[in-house]
């Protein structure tokens, strides 16, 4: 994971997703059918890889149905993904000459950025088409349309189109502005013993996200938050998350956790915080946690420079292209 240079993993903007081209669906047709094509196979939200460290491996378009479109790499050729989800596990490996089904965040350390991110990309996408076959408001079945990016209800008096749902989270680094400076960290309902986290928490309906920090943080440690600052947001798409951070500073420092999502909260100063990291990991190896508590801890006021892909174009690319060290 230190390969990625302080890039936020699932981030980076990789491929160009030519949003505009979604609607022509002779010209997806025709950039399917091209050999150059990548077509990334999917079973039931895991990556098919083979070898060992796992690589994911690719499909012919020809042996794939209900393909999405992902966009376009550096070089113009088109990235597709597949959901092989209606067979059993054995078939589908073997379809896609793979070895077995993995989970990316169990290989993600082993991936390349611009893999690891077009793979969170179509996890994520094709997750939302098998849970959006039928209409939320009829009943009836959907079909997918404009590359994959939105389905249609097929009954004819209701036609509701359907986008692919994204579910916004904070997650925050809290901390004291009196000295010594101290972080909350929380011990959560089935973590490891002794393991420390970030606070975090689903955005509500009729509610900020501003206001969402204050709510997590007061719900379930009892402290109470006053300014909250922006730092940088990821794409969370386990299922369907984006992961929303912030910086926010305590007002008030006693603890009363809720029992229920947290059993333990504590306040760490800077030393403290890095003898835990010390023998524990600090935050998720693929999650912003780990780059909010590093900020802290080096006393910065935001992440690494290039952590959000800033020195990235959209459609930038690294060596060879999107999975192309897959050719």
């Amino acid at each position: 994971m230190e390969s990625y240079g302080g890039l936020l993993t699932y981030t980076g903007g990789w491929l160009d997703r030519v949003g505009g081209r979604r609607a022509d669906a002779g010209w997806l047709d025709e950039l399917l059918k091209s050999p150059d094509t990548t077509l990334i196979p999917f079973w039931r939200d895991q990556c098919l890889v083979s070898g060992d460290p796992p690589v994911p491996v690719t499909l012919r378009a020809a042996r794939a149905d209900g393909v999405v479109f992902l966009g376009l790499a550096a070089d113009g050729h088109g990235v597709f993904a597949t959901d092989l989800s209606g067979m059993e596990a054995e078939q589908a490996v073997e379809l896609a000459g793979a070895d077995r089904a993995v989970d990316v965040r169990v290989i993600v350390g082993t991936l390349s950025p611009a893999v690891a991110a077009t793979a969170g990309y179509a996890r994520g996408l094709l997750h939302w088409h098998r849970n959006q076959r039928f209409c939320g408001a009829c009943g009836a079945a959907t079909e997918s349309a404009w590359g994959g990016h939105r389905r249609v209800c097929c009954n004819e008096a209701c036609g509701r189109l359907h986008f692919p749902k994204i579910e916004p989270a904070v997650i925050m680094s809290v901390q004291t502005e009196r000295e010594p400076e101290r972080i909350l960290l929380a011990h959560h309902r089935g973590s490891s013993a002794g393991r420390y986290s970030a606070l975090a928490g689903f955005v509500e309906v009729g509610e900020s996200l501003e206001d969402a920090v204050r709510r997590e943080v007061a719900e379930e440690t009892g402290v109470r938050v006053g300014a909250v600052r922006y730092v940088a947001s990821q794409a969370w798409p386990f299922p369907s998350g984006l992961m929303i951070g912030f910086r926010a500073t305590a007002i008030t420092e006693d603890i009363t956790v809720d029992g229920e999502e947290l059993l333990e909260a504590r306040w760490f100063t800077r030393p403290e915080l890095a003898r835990y990291a010390a023998d524990n990991p600090l935050g998720r190896p693929d999650s912003i946690d780990r780059h909010l508590f590093r900020a802290w801890l080096a006393g910065a006021d935001d992440l690494e420079p290039d952590a959000t892909g800033s020195n990235l174009r959209n459609g930038a690319s690294g060596p060879g292209g999107p999975w192309g060290d897959l050719r």
